[in-house]
């Protein structure tokens, strides 16, 4: 059994703590440690190494990859993790994103296409394009009311035209509202309107539209939660929300080469968010990975609004 001066030593560390509390549940590779509680591998590695060395986790090989447990959930140690669990304000979270990443490691279909989806585009194949898959299910589509929050010059505003009863298309800047409003009116396309405004004040009635789009735009709201708290009140019962932003990222030259304010949003924090504003039947997933540097990768956020609609 592990000393109890050892025990003590190495629990002091607050992040070490965390990785406890996860490897209590479940056994977890650095990887899955990694996505958990959003730290670099040299990091997770080294307290791993503390812990194993204090007696307290112990890792089986299994594949190219190791998975770490507890060595023992009786004592002090399982004591020390009870009281933890009531003071560490990420102990929730990080429960939430353990049951997340169990699901991934679950999941062969998932597997299966993000090998697809990392091939499309980078080998030919004749005929398929994403361009032709978006344009197939656009006309899949029911027609609503479509609201494209943080829309720019609305090329996916424009877009969404094509099958939609009518796309409002919002943004801050008065001169991407006036090239939007111009490449409307050079395609004649009359079912989209241009507001100008804010995605935190959306100038938009209560319950008007059927869906809501952010398309890489929640990353530069100064406060996330109130455009998604706008979202929920703008649409209509059982109207839906999709999000497709930065996946948590620490490419800091973001802010000023892109205006950036947030350097994008882990899987667990999307899912709080979309939650607190009262969205049920709540999906997120990595649907995309940029092979190249910074290597930003493609969240997708998918939420209901809690009533009968569409």
């Amino acid at each position: 059994m592990p000393s109890i001066v050892k025990i003590l030593r190495v629990v002091a560390d607050p992040n070490r703590l965390r990785i406890l509390l996860l490897l209590k549940g479940e056994e977890l590779s650095v990887a899955e440690l990694q996505e958990i509680l959003v730290m670099g591998q040299s990091t997770i590695s080294t307290h791993l190494s503390q812990l194993k060395q204090a007696g307290l986790v112990e890792d089986r090989r299994t594949g190219k990859s190791s998975l770490y447990r507890l060595t023992t959930t009786d004592g002090l140690l399982a004591r020390l993790l009870t009281e933890a669990r009531e003071e560490i304000a990420e102990t929730g979270p990080d429960q939430a994103a353990m049951r997340r990443v169990l699901r991934k490691r679950q999941d062969k279909m998932r597997s299966f296409f993000d090998s697809v989806a990392g091939r499309l585009g980078r080998d030919y194949v004749p005929g398929k394009s994403w361009k032709g898959v978006a344009e197939a299910l656009l006309r899949l589509m029911p027609p609503m009311v479509i609201a494209d929050l943080g829309a720019g010059e609305g090329a996916f505003a424009l877009l969404l035209a094509e099958r939609a009863k009518k796309v409002i298309a919002i943004d801050t800047s008065a001169k991407m509202i006036e090239v939007g409003r111009e490449e409307a009116l050079r395609h004649d396309i009359k079912n989209v309107e241009f507001r100008l405004g804010d995605m935190e004040e959306i100038p938009i009635g209560d319950d008007e539209v059927d869906l809501v789009f952010f398309s890489q735009s929640l990353h530069h709201a100064l406060h996330p939660e109130r455009a998604v708290d706008e979202a929920a009140r703008i649409l209509a019962p059982g109207g839906r929300v999709v999000i497709l932003d930065l996946a948590k990222h620490r490419f800091e030259e973001a802010r000023e080469l892109y205006a950036d304010e947030w350097l994008g949003f882990s899987e667990t924090e999307m899912e709080s968010m979309l939650e607190k504003s009262g969205f049920t039947n709540v999906q997120t997933s990595v649907v995309h990975k940029e092979l190249e540097t910074p290597q930003f990768q493609t969240l997708l956020a998918i939420g209901t609004k809690h009533g009968e609609g569409l």
